[in-house]
Protein backbone atom coordinates (compact mmCIF):
# COMPACT_ATOMS: atom_id res chain seq x y z
CA UNK A 1 0.00 0.00 0.00
CA UNK A 2 2.76 2.45 0.93
CA UNK A 3 4.63 1.71 -2.28
CA UNK A 4 1.49 2.51 -4.32
CA UNK A 5 1.39 5.96 -2.74
CA UNK A 6 5.04 6.51 -3.68
CA UNK A 7 6.44 5.93 -0.19
CA UNK A 8 9.48 3.75 0.62
CA UNK A 9 9.34 0.20 1.89
CA UNK A 10 9.56 0.40 5.68
CA UNK A 11 11.39 -2.92 5.94
CA UNK A 12 13.37 -3.28 9.16
CA UNK A 13 12.57 0.28 10.31
CA UNK A 14 9.00 -0.37 11.47
CA UNK A 15 9.69 0.62 15.07
CA UNK A 16 11.25 3.91 14.07
CA UNK A 17 8.29 4.71 11.83
CA UNK A 18 5.88 3.70 14.61
CA UNK A 19 7.75 5.94 17.07
CA UNK A 20 7.45 8.93 14.73
CA UNK A 21 3.72 8.26 14.35
CA UNK A 22 3.19 7.98 18.11
CA UNK A 23 5.19 11.16 18.71
CA UNK A 24 3.14 13.03 16.10
CA UNK A 25 -0.21 11.94 17.55
CA UNK A 26 0.91 12.95 21.04
CA UNK A 27 2.14 16.35 19.85
CA UNK A 28 -1.00 16.86 17.78
CA UNK A 29 -3.13 16.24 20.88
CA UNK A 30 -1.47 18.99 22.90
CA UNK A 31 -0.62 21.74 20.40
CA UNK A 32 -4.19 22.99 19.84
CA UNK A 33 -4.88 23.26 23.60
CA UNK A 34 -1.45 24.44 24.75
CA UNK A 35 -2.55 27.89 25.92
CA UNK A 36 -6.06 26.76 26.87
CA UNK A 37 -4.64 24.10 29.20
CA UNK A 38 -2.75 26.61 31.31
CA UNK A 39 -5.66 29.05 31.30
CA UNK A 40 -7.88 26.32 32.75
CA UNK A 41 -5.41 24.73 35.19
CA UNK A 42 -3.57 27.82 36.52
CA UNK A 43 -4.35 31.37 37.66
CA UNK A 44 -1.97 32.80 35.06
CA UNK A 45 -3.14 35.37 32.55
CA UNK A 46 -3.06 34.94 28.78
CA UNK A 47 -0.18 37.44 28.59
CA UNK A 48 1.87 35.53 31.20
CA UNK A 49 1.32 32.22 29.41
CA UNK A 50 2.27 33.70 26.04
CA UNK A 51 5.37 35.30 27.55
CA UNK A 52 6.52 31.99 29.05
CA UNK A 53 6.12 30.15 25.74
CA UNK A 54 7.89 32.90 23.79
CA UNK A 55 10.76 32.96 26.27
CA UNK A 56 11.16 29.19 25.96
CA UNK A 57 11.37 29.48 22.16
CA UNK A 58 14.02 32.17 22.45
CA UNK A 59 16.08 30.07 24.89
CA UNK A 60 15.95 27.09 22.51
CA UNK A 61 17.46 28.97 19.56
CA UNK A 62 21.13 28.67 20.68
CA UNK A 63 20.51 25.15 21.98
CA UNK A 64 20.19 23.77 18.44
CA UNK A 65 23.78 24.45 17.33
CA UNK A 66 25.09 23.21 20.70
CA UNK A 67 23.22 19.95 20.22
CA UNK A 68 24.67 19.66 16.72
CA UNK A 69 28.14 19.20 18.22
CA UNK A 70 26.77 16.69 20.72
CA UNK A 71 25.19 14.68 17.90
CA UNK A 72 28.53 14.51 16.09
CA UNK A 73 30.41 13.57 19.24
CA UNK A 74 28.04 11.08 20.87
CA UNK A 75 25.71 9.98 18.07
CA UNK A 76 22.21 10.99 16.95
CA UNK A 77 20.39 8.13 18.70
CA UNK A 78 21.40 9.25 22.19
CA UNK A 79 20.26 12.81 21.50
CA UNK A 80 17.00 11.53 20.00
CA UNK A 81 16.30 9.42 23.10
CA UNK A 82 17.26 12.28 25.42
CA UNK A 83 14.85 14.54 23.56
CA UNK A 84 11.98 12.16 24.22
CA UNK A 85 12.91 11.85 27.89
CA UNK A 86 13.01 15.63 28.33
CA UNK A 87 9.67 16.12 26.61
CA UNK A 88 8.01 13.34 28.59
CA UNK A 89 9.41 14.74 31.84
CA UNK A 90 8.27 18.25 30.97
CA UNK A 91 4.72 17.21 30.18
CA UNK A 92 4.49 15.14 33.34
CA UNK A 93 5.61 18.22 35.28
CA UNK A 94 2.90 20.31 33.59
CA UNK A 95 0.36 18.34 35.65
CA UNK A 96 1.62 20.02 38.83
CA UNK A 97 2.72 23.37 37.37
CA UNK A 98 0.75 26.39 38.58
CA UNK A 99 3.26 29.25 38.77
CA UNK A 100 4.79 31.57 36.18
CA UNK A 101 8.36 30.50 37.00
CA UNK A 102 7.38 26.83 36.95
CA UNK A 103 5.76 27.27 33.55
CA UNK A 104 8.91 28.92 32.18
CA UNK A 105 11.20 26.21 33.57
CA UNK A 106 9.21 23.25 32.30
CA UNK A 107 8.42 24.86 28.96
CA UNK A 108 12.15 25.38 28.49
CA UNK A 109 12.67 21.67 29.28
CA UNK A 110 10.01 20.67 26.75
CA UNK A 111 11.37 23.07 24.12
CA UNK A 112 14.95 21.87 24.56
CA UNK A 113 13.67 18.29 24.28
CA UNK A 114 11.84 19.11 21.07
CA UNK A 115 14.97 20.83 19.74
CA UNK A 116 17.00 17.70 20.60
CA UNK A 117 14.47 15.56 18.76
CA UNK A 118 14.57 17.64 15.57
CA UNK A 119 18.32 18.17 15.84
CA UNK A 120 18.91 14.41 15.63
CA UNK A 121 15.92 13.35 13.51
CA UNK A 122 17.51 14.24 10.16
CA UNK A 123 20.68 12.36 11.06
CA UNK A 124 18.70 9.21 11.84
CA UNK A 125 16.71 9.42 8.60
CA UNK A 126 19.92 9.97 6.62
CA UNK A 127 21.40 6.88 8.33
CA UNK A 128 18.51 4.54 7.53
CA UNK A 129 17.83 5.82 3.99
CA UNK A 130 20.32 5.24 1.21
CA UNK A 131 21.24 8.12 -1.13
CA UNK A 132 18.67 8.33 -3.90
CA UNK A 133 15.76 7.44 -1.61
CA UNK A 134 16.02 10.26 0.89
CA UNK A 135 13.35 12.43 -0.73
CA UNK A 136 11.02 9.44 -0.43
CA UNK A 137 11.88 8.88 3.23
CA UNK A 138 11.67 12.51 4.30
CA UNK A 139 8.43 12.90 2.36
CA UNK A 140 6.95 9.76 3.87
CA UNK A 141 7.82 10.67 7.46
CA UNK A 142 6.63 14.25 6.94
CA UNK A 143 3.29 12.98 5.66
CA UNK A 144 3.06 10.53 8.55
CA UNK A 145 3.62 13.30 11.08
CA UNK A 146 1.04 15.47 9.35
CA UNK A 147 -1.60 12.73 9.63
CA UNK A 148 -0.56 12.10 13.24
CA UNK A 149 -1.01 15.78 14.08
CA UNK A 150 -4.49 15.66 12.53
CA UNK A 151 -5.48 12.59 14.54
CA UNK A 152 -4.20 14.20 17.71
CA UNK A 153 -6.10 17.35 16.83
CA UNK A 154 -9.36 15.40 16.72
CA UNK A 155 -8.73 14.13 20.25
CA UNK A 156 -7.87 17.61 21.50
CA UNK A 157 -11.12 18.86 19.97
CA UNK A 158 -12.98 16.42 22.21
CA UNK A 159 -11.13 17.76 25.25
CA UNK A 160 -12.01 21.34 24.28
CA UNK A 161 -15.66 20.32 23.87
CA UNK A 162 -15.75 18.73 27.35
CA UNK A 163 -13.87 21.73 28.72
CA UNK A 164 -13.14 20.42 32.22
CA UNK A 165 -9.79 20.49 33.99
CA UNK A 166 -9.83 16.69 34.06
CA UNK A 167 -10.28 16.51 30.29
CA UNK A 168 -7.34 18.85 29.70
CA UNK A 169 -5.19 16.94 32.19
CA UNK A 170 -6.01 13.70 30.36
CA UNK A 171 -4.58 15.20 27.17
CA UNK A 172 -1.32 16.06 28.94
CA UNK A 173 -1.11 12.56 30.43
CA UNK A 174 -1.68 11.05 26.98
CA UNK A 175 1.10 13.19 25.54
CA UNK A 176 3.54 12.23 28.31
CA UNK A 177 2.70 8.55 27.76
CA UNK A 178 3.24 8.94 24.01
CA UNK A 179 6.82 10.09 24.63
CA UNK A 180 7.45 7.10 26.90
CA UNK A 181 6.12 4.73 24.23
CA UNK A 182 8.13 6.48 21.51
CA UNK A 183 11.26 6.16 23.69
CA UNK A 184 10.81 2.39 23.94
CA UNK A 185 10.30 2.10 20.18
CA UNK A 186 13.31 4.31 19.43
CA UNK A 187 15.60 2.00 21.39
CA UNK A 188 15.50 -0.21 18.30
CA UNK A 189 16.81 2.56 16.03
CA UNK A 190 20.24 1.72 14.58
CA UNK A 191 23.05 3.64 16.27
CA UNK A 192 24.81 5.97 13.85
CA UNK A 193 28.53 6.25 14.42
CA UNK A 194 29.65 9.06 16.71
CA UNK A 195 32.67 11.12 15.74
CA UNK A 196 34.08 12.28 19.04
CA UNK A 197 37.45 13.12 17.50
CA UNK A 198 35.74 16.03 15.74
CA UNK A 199 34.70 17.77 18.96
CA UNK A 200 37.51 20.37 18.71
CA UNK A 201 36.52 24.02 18.08
CA UNK A 202 37.77 23.96 14.51
CA UNK A 203 34.90 21.69 13.50
CA UNK A 204 32.44 24.60 13.65
CA UNK A 205 34.83 26.66 11.55
CA UNK A 206 34.51 24.08 8.78
CA UNK A 207 30.71 24.38 8.92
CA UNK A 208 30.57 28.16 8.97
CA UNK A 209 33.07 28.54 6.12
CA UNK A 210 30.94 26.33 3.85
CA UNK A 211 29.53 29.06 1.61
CA UNK A 212 27.12 26.85 -0.41
CA UNK A 213 25.64 25.52 2.82
CA UNK A 214 25.17 29.07 4.07
CA UNK A 215 23.14 29.67 0.91
CA UNK A 216 21.13 26.54 1.71
CA UNK A 217 20.54 27.90 5.22
CA UNK A 218 19.17 31.12 3.72
CA UNK A 219 16.99 29.16 1.28
CA UNK A 220 15.74 27.02 4.15
CA UNK A 221 14.89 30.15 6.12
CA UNK A 222 12.69 31.46 3.30
CA UNK A 223 10.99 28.05 2.99
CA UNK A 224 10.48 27.76 6.76
CA UNK A 225 8.96 31.25 6.87
CA UNK A 226 6.53 30.31 4.10
CA UNK A 227 5.66 27.16 6.03
CA UNK A 228 4.57 29.28 9.02
CA UNK A 229 1.75 30.80 6.96
CA UNK A 230 -0.58 27.85 7.50
CA UNK A 231 -0.53 28.00 11.30
CA UNK A 232 0.03 31.69 12.00
CA UNK A 233 -1.30 33.73 9.07
CA UNK A 234 -4.16 31.90 7.36
CA UNK A 235 -6.41 31.42 10.42
CA UNK A 236 -6.15 35.11 11.39
CA UNK A 237 -6.51 36.25 7.77
CA UNK A 238 -9.66 34.19 7.26
CA UNK A 239 -11.43 34.99 10.51
CA UNK A 240 -10.22 38.50 11.38
CA UNK A 241 -9.21 40.27 8.16
CA UNK A 242 -11.88 38.73 5.90
CA UNK A 243 -14.41 38.03 8.69
CA UNK A 244 -15.20 34.55 7.34
CA UNK A 245 -16.86 31.81 9.43
CA UNK A 246 -14.65 29.60 11.60
CA UNK A 247 -15.31 26.45 9.57
CA UNK A 248 -13.23 27.92 6.72
CA UNK A 249 -10.05 27.61 8.82
CA UNK A 250 -10.98 24.02 9.67
CA UNK A 251 -11.49 23.27 5.97
CA UNK A 252 -8.08 24.76 5.12
CA UNK A 253 -6.34 22.51 7.66
CA UNK A 254 -8.33 19.50 6.45
CA UNK A 255 -7.30 20.14 2.85
CA UNK A 256 -3.66 20.42 3.90
CA UNK A 257 -3.77 17.23 5.94
CA UNK A 258 -5.45 15.16 3.24
CA UNK A 259 -3.19 16.44 0.48
CA UNK A 260 0.00 15.82 2.45
CA UNK A 261 -1.13 12.46 3.81
CA UNK A 262 -2.24 11.03 0.47
CA UNK A 263 -0.28 13.09 -2.02
CA UNK A 264 3.25 13.49 -0.65
CA UNK A 265 4.54 10.17 -1.92
CA UNK A 266 2.92 10.65 -5.32
CA UNK A 267 4.49 14.10 -5.67
CA UNK A 268 7.94 12.75 -4.77
CA UNK A 269 7.48 9.97 -7.32
CA UNK A 270 6.52 12.56 -9.96
CA UNK A 271 9.77 14.41 -9.21
CA UNK A 272 11.85 11.51 -10.54
CA UNK A 273 14.37 12.89 -12.99
CA UNK A 274 13.90 16.50 -11.89
CA UNK A 275 16.91 18.57 -10.82
CA UNK A 276 16.73 19.48 -7.16
CA UNK A 277 17.35 23.21 -7.44
CA UNK A 278 14.71 23.48 -10.14
CA UNK A 279 12.21 21.76 -7.84
CA UNK A 280 13.05 24.37 -5.19
CA UNK A 281 12.63 27.12 -7.80
CA UNK A 282 9.20 25.69 -8.67
CA UNK A 283 8.37 25.48 -4.96
CA UNK A 284 8.84 29.21 -4.54
CA UNK A 285 6.89 29.93 -7.72
CA UNK A 286 3.98 27.85 -6.42
CA UNK A 287 4.12 29.58 -3.03
CA UNK A 288 4.12 32.96 -4.79
CA UNK A 289 1.08 31.91 -6.81
CA UNK A 290 -0.76 30.88 -3.65
CA UNK A 291 -0.04 34.23 -1.98
CA UNK A 292 -1.37 36.11 -5.00
CA UNK A 293 -4.53 34.00 -4.91
CA UNK A 294 -4.95 34.64 -1.18
CA UNK A 295 -4.50 38.37 -1.77
CA UNK A 296 -7.26 38.22 -4.38
CA UNK A 297 -9.66 36.92 -1.76
CA UNK A 298 -9.60 40.31 -0.04
CA UNK A 299 -11.29 41.96 -3.00
CA UNK A 300 -14.29 39.60 -3.28
CA UNK A 301 -17.58 38.94 -1.58
CA UNK A 302 -17.58 36.54 1.37
CA UNK A 303 -18.86 33.58 -0.69
CA UNK A 304 -16.26 34.06 -3.42
CA UNK A 305 -13.54 34.77 -0.85
CA UNK A 306 -14.18 31.36 0.72
CA UNK A 307 -13.73 29.65 -2.65
CA UNK A 308 -10.56 31.62 -3.35
CA UNK A 309 -9.07 30.85 0.09
CA UNK A 310 -9.72 27.15 -0.33
CA UNK A 311 -8.11 27.27 -3.79
CA UNK A 312 -5.17 29.22 -2.36
CA UNK A 313 -4.70 26.60 0.36
CA UNK A 314 -4.56 23.87 -2.30
CA UNK A 315 -1.86 25.73 -4.24
CA UNK A 316 0.00 26.55 -1.01
CA UNK A 317 0.01 22.88 0.04
CA UNK A 318 1.40 21.94 -3.39
CA UNK A 319 4.39 24.16 -2.59
CA UNK A 320 4.84 22.34 0.71
CA UNK A 321 4.68 18.95 -1.05
CA UNK A 322 7.36 20.01 -3.53
CA UNK A 323 9.83 21.73 -1.24
CA UNK A 324 9.74 19.76 2.00
CA UNK A 325 11.34 16.46 0.90
CA UNK A 326 13.93 18.12 -1.35
CA UNK A 327 15.05 20.61 1.29
CA UNK A 328 15.41 17.84 3.87
CA UNK A 329 17.25 15.43 1.58
CA UNK A 330 19.56 18.15 0.25
CA UNK A 331 20.41 19.40 3.75
CA UNK A 332 21.37 15.88 4.84
CA UNK A 333 23.35 14.90 1.75
CA UNK A 334 25.23 18.19 1.32
CA UNK A 335 26.63 17.84 4.86
CA UNK A 336 29.80 15.77 5.41
CA UNK A 337 28.77 12.68 7.37
CA UNK A 338 31.26 13.34 10.18
CA UNK A 339 29.83 16.83 10.75
CA UNK A 340 26.21 16.17 9.85
CA UNK A 341 24.97 16.96 13.34
CA UNK A 342 26.45 20.46 13.24
CA UNK A 343 25.34 21.08 9.68
CA UNK A 344 21.75 19.99 10.29
CA UNK A 345 21.61 22.05 13.47
CA UNK A 346 21.82 25.10 11.17
CA UNK A 347 18.72 23.87 9.35
CA UNK A 348 17.00 23.41 12.71
CA UNK A 349 18.09 26.95 13.59
CA UNK A 350 16.40 28.24 10.44
CA UNK A 351 13.14 26.61 11.55
CA UNK A 352 13.61 28.03 15.04
CA UNK A 353 14.17 31.57 13.78
CA UNK A 354 11.12 31.35 11.53
CA UNK A 355 8.99 29.95 14.35
CA UNK A 356 10.10 32.71 16.71
CA UNK A 357 9.82 35.66 14.32
CA UNK A 358 6.79 34.67 12.23
CA UNK A 359 4.00 34.94 14.84
CA UNK A 360 4.69 38.53 15.86
CA UNK A 361 5.70 39.64 12.33
CA UNK A 362 2.63 38.10 10.71
CA UNK A 363 0.40 39.64 13.38
CA UNK A 364 1.91 43.08 12.73
CA UNK A 365 1.45 42.73 8.97
CA UNK A 366 -2.09 41.34 9.24
CA UNK A 367 -3.06 44.23 11.48
CA UNK A 368 -2.23 46.51 8.56
CA UNK A 369 -4.14 44.56 5.93
CA UNK A 370 -4.13 41.94 3.21
CA UNK A 371 -1.73 43.73 0.86
CA UNK A 372 0.96 44.03 3.54
CA UNK A 373 1.04 40.37 4.56
CA UNK A 374 0.83 38.82 1.09
CA UNK A 375 3.19 41.25 -0.64
CA UNK A 376 5.75 40.52 2.09
CA UNK A 377 5.34 36.78 1.56
CA UNK A 378 5.57 37.27 -2.20
CA UNK A 379 8.91 39.07 -1.70
CA UNK A 380 10.15 36.16 0.43
CA UNK A 381 9.18 33.72 -2.33
CA UNK A 382 11.09 35.76 -4.91
CA UNK A 383 14.14 35.74 -2.63
CA UNK A 384 13.75 31.99 -2.17
CA UNK A 385 13.65 31.50 -5.94
CA UNK A 386 16.84 33.54 -6.40
CA UNK A 387 18.58 31.50 -3.69
CA UNK A 388 17.43 28.25 -5.30
CA UNK A 389 18.93 29.30 -8.64
CA UNK A 390 22.17 30.26 -6.90
CA UNK A 391 22.28 26.88 -5.16
CA UNK A 392 22.14 25.18 -8.55
CA UNK A 393 25.32 27.00 -9.56
CA UNK A 394 27.30 26.56 -6.34
CA UNK A 395 26.21 23.31 -4.62
CA UNK A 396 26.84 20.05 -6.54
CA UNK A 397 24.19 18.14 -4.58
CA UNK A 398 21.59 20.74 -5.59
CA UNK A 399 22.35 20.05 -9.26
CA UNK A 400 21.65 16.32 -8.88
CA UNK A 401 18.43 14.75 -10.12
CA UNK A 402 15.85 13.12 -7.88
CA UNK A 403 16.21 9.38 -8.60
CA UNK A 404 13.90 7.74 -6.03
CA UNK A 405 16.01 4.63 -6.11
CA UNK A 406 18.68 3.61 -3.66
CA UNK A 407 22.33 4.15 -4.50
CA UNK A 408 24.91 2.28 -2.46
CA UNK A 409 27.52 4.64 -1.03
CA UNK A 410 30.94 4.40 -2.62
CA UNK A 411 33.10 1.89 -0.84
CA UNK A 412 30.09 -0.05 0.48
Amino acid sequence: MLERLGFPSVGTHRRFVAAIAVDAVGSGVFMPICILYFLVTTDLSLVQIGAAISLASAVALPVGPLLGGIVDQYGAKRVLLAGNVLQGLGFAAYLVTDTFIGLIVWTVVVTVGRTAFWGSYGNIVAAIALPGEREKWFGFLGALRNVGFAMGGLVSGLAITVGTQTAYAAVVVANAVSYALAFLLLLAVPTAAATGHLSHPGAWGVVLRDRPYRLLFAAQLTFSTAMMVLNFALPVYATTVLDLPGWVTGAIFTINTVMVGLGQGLVVRAMTGAVRWRVLLLTNAVFAGSFLILLGGSRLSAALAIVVLLLGSVVYTAGELLGGPVHSALAAEAAPEALRGRYLSLIQLAWGIAGTVAPITFAWLLDRGAWEIWSAMLAISVLGALLAARLGATMPDAALRVTNRSVEPSGA
